[in-house]
Formats: structure tokens, sequence, C-alpha cells
């Protein structure tokens, strides 16, 4: 009789760093469900990124401490300070987005803060002010709106700088906002 155990093990093979997180007795009898379920999100970036699907509608404030993928529609507000935030091709945000790094590949109203960079892509469309210590913007991608390009040591007085006529305003809201952070 064919061994069918020998069979699954060299499919499972190129998956090996699934092996060591479940211990050798068990694999043969786990590697037919663990595979397909647990060990490949946990090996793969989705661990570290939250994904908001294509059908999803989020109506609020998203926060967090992981990076985020949007597929679908969100309107609010975005802080995901640490982290990176990506508006994929479906993706429609009506939002201020507050992160480390902004990748934007769908239609975004809103205004950008990020810690390091933007990057809109050229299928990307974004409507609203970039604040940033860098910048990167495709051909094809569209842009209406204002860029404040800042170093890292001075992100808020250089935010209050883009609001215009609300810099006395900003700067003390700003200022206890920084304040409690």
């Amino acid at each position: 009789m064919w061994k069918p155990t020998n069979q699954p093990q060299s499919p499972a093979r190129p998956g090996e760093p699934e092996r060591p997180t479940t211990s050798t007795p068990s694999a043969p009898a786990m590697t037919a469900s663990e595979p397909v379920s647990a060990p490949r999100p946990v090996t793969t970036t989705t661990a570290d990124q939250a994904t908001i699907g294509k059908s999803l509608v989020i109506k609020g404030e998203v926060t967090g401490s992981e990076s985020l993928y949007i597929d679908g529609r969100v309107e609010g507000s975005i802080n995901l300070s640490g982290n990176r935030v990506t508006v994929g091709r479906n993706g429609v945000v009506s939002a201020n987005i507050n992160a480390r790094e902004i990748v934007v590949l769908g239609k975004v109203r809103g205004n950008l803060t990020a810690s390091d960079r933007v990057d809109i892509r050229s299928d990307g469309s974004l409507t609203g002010d970039v604040i940033a210590a860098r910048i990167s913007i495709e051909d094809g991608a569209f842009f209406k709106g204002g860029i404040d390009i800042r170093k890292g040591g001075q992100p808020q007085q250089q935010q209050q700088k883009a609001n215009g006529e609300e810099k006395a305003v900003a700067s003390e809201s700003t200022a206890a906002v920084g304040a409690r952070a």
C-alpha cells in the first residue's frame, strides 16, 4: 500500500516554517486542516496588517496599533500613528488619516498627516492637504490640495501653518493634544 502520509508531507515541505510551530507528532494529523487556516495568516503580513474588505463600510473613528489595508469604504477619522495605512484600488475614504506611512491607490477625500511618507500611486486620487516628511506622486495620479513638507522634530508647528487662518486656534488645541500624548 502507498504511504499517503509521505505524499502530503512533500506538499507541506515548502511550508516547513509551519511544522516548527507545531510539534512533530501532531504535524501529520494537523497538516490537513491547519496550513489552510492558522499558519498561513501567521506567516504572512496579515498578522501585522488588518484589512477592511470591499463590501465593508465603516463610519466613525479607526484607531489601533497595526497597519491597515482599506479596500472598502471608511468615513470619519483614521489614527494609526506608528503604522502604515494603504487605501487599496477599491478603497473610498472620506477621512483625515494620521499614520507613519500612507499609500493611496484608491480615492481619498481628507487631510493626510504622515510622520514618514505619503505615496500617491498612478491610479490614486487625493483631495486634501498633505503633511509629511516625504511625498511621492506617480504619473497619472490625481491630487488637489496643499503639501507641507516638515522635518521630523516639528510636526505640530508645521501642521498649524497648513491650516492658514486658524493658526492661533489650532496651535492651542494641537498643543493640548500633544501634551496628552
